[in-house]
């Protein structure tokens, strides 16, 4: 991670200047890099992502889409099929769906029906994630949709250093990439961090630990990250030592640091924001079970949020999401079992 880099100049970023200058960068790098979206061009995004890409890069390179999310992912793979790196933004990710079709049976699959011949160097990105008042229509995360549909590689990165490490890699990788870009923390003050000026990538699949501990293992992906570092906090006002696993990329998932944690803590609560039902915490706390049984002293747990749409009011809002309390409350029945 950032140790490793030989340091320049550091510069104090925030997450979405982050994933702005990754792409930027990236354009530059690679004259064959093309992104589409709704807005992403003359009003340089729904939220100032894509700002400046315009006038920099042309309107060959910089395209504004028709409202079609279906039309978006359809023209990406056309492109891809042609040779291009492709960025396609999706305003919100909740209206993922409208493109869904495109995505799992025409995207995902065309490596595995060309015995690997082609592949599609496409990436999908866009705002996710609830808190911020979006209601139902603008807080999702449905991030199981796709980390079930072989082909595709899904990613959440939750730290600017990740997102722009994160962000390089997928459109390198030359495979289908899904990016959960986590709103709530585009501009977030406090998470703003120094980055290298040079050229670094964060690789996919390695899951990082964001605090190491001995007496129990948090494992969890974006915002709520945070709540698990917070509840750390307090765990540790306890006499209790959390360790915070942020596993940043979900297919393929590092399991292995996973299994690492759970051989000094035996104990495991996992987070994510998506439903408990089908939600990608189930998947984790599945293989778990599976795969670290014997180092268990306690039932793994989950906190999600409930199986209901994001309301709009604050009140509601906050009782159907995760927060510190909780984890808090989930890590403290894991203790004590």
């Amino acid at each position: 991670m950032a140790s490793s880099i030989e340091y320049q100049q550091l510069v104090k970023k925030n997450y979405l200047t982050a994933i702005k200058e990754a792409l930027d960068g990236e354009m530059t790098r690679n004259p064959n890099m093309v992104c589409i979206g709704e807005d992403i061009g003359i009003l340089g995004g729904a939220f100032g992502v894509t700002d400046g890409l315009l006038a920099k890069h042309g309107r060959q390179r910089v395209i504004d889409a028709p409202i079609s999310e279906a039309l978006i992912v359809g023209a990406a793979t056309g492109m891809a099929l042609n040779g291009k790196t492709v960025v396609a933004e999706m305003q919100f990710i909740d209206f993922i769906s409208c493109g869904f079709d495109q995505i799992v049976n025409m995207l995902a699959t065309y490596c595995y029906r060309t015995g690997g011949e082609v592949g599609m160097n496409v990436v999908i990105r866009g705002p996710a994630g609830a808190y911020g008042g979006g209601a139902l229509y603008h807080s999702q995360m449905n991030e199981a949709w796709f980390c079930n549909s072989p082909g595709i590689k899904v990613i959440c990165p939750s730290t600017p250093y990740d997102a722009m490490g994160m962000t390089r890699a997928a459109l390198r990788d030359g495979n289908p990439v899904l990016i959960y870009e986590i709103k709530e923390l585009y501009r977030k003050r406090d998470i703003e961090e120094e980055l290298p000026t040079e050229d670094y990538i964060v690789p996919l699949g390695q899951a990082a630990v964001r605090r190491e501990g001995t007496d129990l293992t948090f494992v969890s992906y974006g915002q709520n990250v945070y709540h698990c570092l917070e509840a750390a906090d307090k765990l540790a006002e306890q006499g209790y030592r959390a360790e915070v696993i942020d596993i940043r990329s979900l297919v393929p998932l590092d399991m292995d640091t996973i299994k690492t944690s759970l051989a000094k803590t035996n104990r495991c609560v996992v987070v994510n924001e998506a439903p408990m039902t089908c939600g990608f915490a189930g998947e984790l706390v599945a293989r778990i079970a599976t795969e670290a049984f014997d180092l268990l002293d306690a039932p793994p747990l989950r906190v999600t949020r409930l199986d209901t749409p994001v309301p709009w009011a604050k009140s509601l809002e906050t009782f159907v999401l995760p927060n510190t309390q909780k984890v808090l409350d989930a890590a403290l029945k894991v203790l004590k079992y």
